[in-house]
């Protein structure tokens, strides 16, 4: 399946949404820069706009007037609104499930495997509420399974079936009941982190928000995949894998990480 880019799947992206960094930054041309920020300001203006509204209700002015960006110059850059919102699903959906593929990528279990995708996708739903409305909003359209997040739901299931880890009678429905159980789990997240009710009330009563939420979501879709309800919950619970290319920021960082 499939919170992400190599050095570019695994840098930490914050509400604002950068595109990449050259690793000569500070010597480029001003003209570059300017043009690389520019973009930067459609794309996060478009990020926003769509996960409020969908596409379809966002014109290209709208975009600009939130990036502070002429009109004009917005073709410098994208040939449409088509053109911006494919690139948006790139970076947003597409780069996030090869980082995922990244943080799973020494893992044989095809449980594990959709336990550690599940637990990441709730994981930056919550640390990233636009992430995760365009999420919602885009992830039940007619090319869903079709971006990166549809596909790696797709293949990992049907590994496991090969593998006879899971147990379904249909797949595709198996595959549409999940993405809707990690939809639902994100807009309940989503719903209570804007309630007006203080946080730890919120918290008691609804069971959202807790530190193994996203844990209690991925044991249910292991267990729609078959998989017995300890067996599930156990392996939901497991340590969450970290790349060596964070292992190495981390480091840099700090001796105690």
């Amino acid at each position: 399946m499939p919170d992400i880019p190599k050095p570019r799947a695994n840098r930490q992206r914050t509400q604002t949404l950068r595109g990449p960094v050259p690793a000569a930054e500070g010597r480029q041309p001003r003209g570059a820069r300017r043009k690389r920020e520019t973009r930067a300001r459609l794309l996060d203006a478009a990020l926003k706009l769509m996960a409020e509204r969908g596409m379809d209700s966002v014109a290209i002015n709208d975009i600009t007037e939130a990036a502070d960006v002429g009109f004009g110059s917005f073709y410098n850059h994208f040939g449409s609104k088509e053109g911006i919102f494919a690139a948006l699903v790139e970076w947003v959906f597409e780069e996030f499930a090869d980082t995922l593929d990244q943080l799973a990528r020494e893992l044989s279990d095809p449980a594990e495997i959709v336990a550690v995708s599940v637990r990441h996708t709730l994981m930056r739903a919550r640390r990233e509420p636009v992430w995760g409305r365009l999420l919602i909003r885009e992830g039940f359209s007619v090319h869903a399974l079709g971006w990166g997040l549809g596909q790696r739901l797709l293949r990992d299931s049907q590994r496991g079936i090969s593998a006879k880890r899971f147990v379904v009678p249909d797949h595709l429905m198996c595959v549409v009941s999940v993405t809707g159980i990690i939809f639902a789990a994100i807009a309940a997240e989503l719903h209570f982190a804007l309630s007006v009710a203080p946080p730890v009330r919120r918290q008691k009563a609804s069971g959202v928000g807790g530190q193994n939420f996203a844990e209690r979501v991925a044991a249910v879709v292991l267990q729609v995949l078959g998989l017995k309800r300890a067996e599930a919950e156990r392996i939901a619970h497991l340590p969450l894998p970290t790349s060596r290319s964070e292992t190495r920021v981390c480091r840099a960082k700090s001796r105690s990480c």
